[in-house]
């Protein structure tokens, strides 16, 4: 593809990405006035959250491995239109239980685009080229994160609008990508068959689910400590270790498990994992923090999280362009990890009385190493693949990313609650503390306007300290990252797309099976080899004049 052409896919790819991000993160200052309009009960707020989190996170294994299969534009449209009508179901519910249903319709549409975004760039750009334009997508998936909440809290706010709108507004942008991506991608299908792995799918999604229900639920609706633990961790390991016997036997798993074989594969799988608990675990308290420490209204703290999308976006557009430039790219994981590091460290200082100035260094050096990082480590497992696991990789990284936000989210939530509870009964004597704002951003914020003096400064004061106490706990699991990311091997990347590269390993494999050699087979055709591994990007013209490589069966 020329330029144009890949800036003109991407624009369908770009609005799929941000639609769904802003799944997951527009409802976040929203719910409270959700489940007040729908007379909900106090577990179905964590519903209305996790639903789309555990659809999301045990689907996106299944769309990569799909997409290894099948066309992948085709794909990518269906999960947009899966979101699409989750959205709309969402927005027009009267009933809890209908929007939950939604949610997970949602969550599973999300889930397609997580994964499938990136395997598409991946097929239709080499490795060589793809830093400049992962840095874009890295950009767009920091701006979704961060300035959901923003978005969500304008639309409560505005009277003639409404929370609805935190369904709806992600309707025009998933249908416009699905018309752009019909218009603009072109993506070959290598039809052969297969055999669909489904009792494989079936005990990942069981498994993976059993293990994010306890880890959203634990120290919320039932102790640590209980028989539901028990239960719901013994059953969920039970079912994974059963997953992985069964994909090591099939002839097409889920999740190939030799692709662990690959050192690369494996320490950016790690990394991908912590990144997610520190980024989501660290990030989804803070507009709690605004609101309630610092006395916030939802789209105040929305504003305020600015300088960490402004950090994300800087760090890793730039580092995009100057890895496609150099064509290195370990360095800008290793200076991700430490200012991801760094940033949490310094976030571990706040309380009710930072200055929003500190609050605004901290903040940025936190987007800027999340922003080094987040992409790049897709990059690095892309490039180490043979181009058929393509798909299974990526949504391999995509997925533990996405279930360290989750077990972040709900273990750090846990700890919150914990720590404000104490807070309060020190300071507040016959407070039942933390029991609406705990409980990891599943209960309603307390409202500080209608609370007095005395009792908004000892809430301000816990809500202050306890938020300071997540960023210290997840400051370790940042180093830990940095640690794993010092042991990946730096490779040179990898100048075909992965469309070309899967025709050249089918074209080897054929040419083995008959005995024959890449050179002699060239020199048969009356041309040279190419040696892609010292071959430079090629240009628009060259690419142009080249004839469309056809894909052996």
């Amino acid at each position: 593809m020329t330029e144009r052409q890949i800036l003109q896919a991407m624009s369908g790819l770009m609005a799929g990405m941000f639609v769904a991000i802003l799944a997951g993160t527009v409802v976040a200052n929203a719910l409270p006035r959700i489940i007040t309009d729908l007379g909900a009960s106090q577990s179905s707020y964590t519903w209305v959250v996790t639903s789309e989190l555990l659809a999301m996170t045990a689907t996106v294994p299944l769309w990569g491995k799909l997409s290894d299969l099948y066309n992948k534009k085709l794909l990518l449209q269906a999960s947009l239109a899966l979101f699409v009508v989750g959205s709309l179901v969402a927005g027009f519910s009267q009933g809890i239980e209908v929007l939950i249903f939604s949610r997970v319709v949602q969550g599973i549409g999300a889930g397609g685009l997580t994964a499938l975004v990136q395997v598409v760039m991946a097929a239709v750009i080499p490795p060589r080229r793809l830093g400049k334009y992962a840095g874009i997508f890295g950009a767009v998936f920091a701006v979704g994160t961060v300035a959901g909440p923003l978005i969500g809290g304008l639309l409560v706010d505005t009277s003639w609008l409404g929370w609805r709108w935190c369904f709806f507004i992600g309707v025009p942008f998933a249908t416009a990508a699905i018309f752009l991506l019909q218009r603009t991608l072109s993506l070959p299908t290598l039809r052969r068959d297969v055999k669909i792995d489904y009792l494989g799918a079936f005990l990942i999604v069981a498994g993976v689910c059993s293990l994010l229900i306890w880890t959203s639920l634990a120290g919320n609706q039932f102790d640590w400590a209980s028989w539901q633990t028990a239960v719901l961790t013994g059953g969920g390991v039970l079912l994974l270790v059963a997953a992985v016997i069964v994909e090591t036997r099939v002839p097409e798993p889920v999740i190939p498990m030799g692709i662990f074989r690959n050192r690369t594969v494996t320490l950016t799988t790690v990394a991908s994992l912590l990144v997610g608990l520190a980024m989501f675990g660290g990030t989804v308290f803070l507009s709690q923090y605004f609101q309630v420490a610092l006395g916030k209204s939802p789209t105040v703290a929305g504003l305020m999280s600015l300088p960490m999308i402004f950090g994300l976006l800087v760090s890793s557009t730039v580092a995009g362009q100057l890895i496609t430039a150099t064509g290195k790219w370990k360095i800008y994981l290793v200076i991700g990890g430490v200012a991801m590091t760094a940033g949490l460290a310094m976030l571990a200082t706040v309380d009710a009385d930072t200055g929003f100035g500190l609050l605004s260094l901290y903040m940025a050096v936190l987007g800027i190493g999340v922003g080094l990082l987040m992409q790049n480590l897709v990059l690095a497992a892309q490039n180490d693949v043979p181009a058929a696991d393509l798909g299974a990789a990526t949504s391999v990284l995509s997925f533990f990313r996405s279930m360290g936000g989750t077990i972040g989210t709900s273990v750090l939530g846990a700890i919150l609650a914990n720590r404000v509870a104490s807070e309060m009964s020190a300071n507040l004597p016959g407070a039942e503390g933390g029991g609406e704002g705990g409980g990891g951003g599943h209960g309603a914020v307390p409202d500080i306007a209608v609370l007095p003096a005395p009792v908004r400064e000892v809430v301000q004061d816990a809500y202050g300290t306890a938020t300071a106490d997540l960023f210290l706990v997840a400051t370790p699991f940042a180093a830990i990252a940095l640690l794993v990311v010092l042991f990946i091997k730096e490779k040179p990347l990898k100048t075909t797309s992965g469309t070309e590269r899967l025709a050249e390993e089918a074209e080897a494999a054929r040419l083995q099976e008959a005995g024959e050699t890449p050179g002699e087979a060239a020199t048969e055709r009356g041309t040279e080899p190419r040696n892609l591994a010292e071959d430079g990007p090629r240009d628009a013209g060259e690419a142009q004049d080249e004839a469309p490589v056809t894909p052996a069966r």
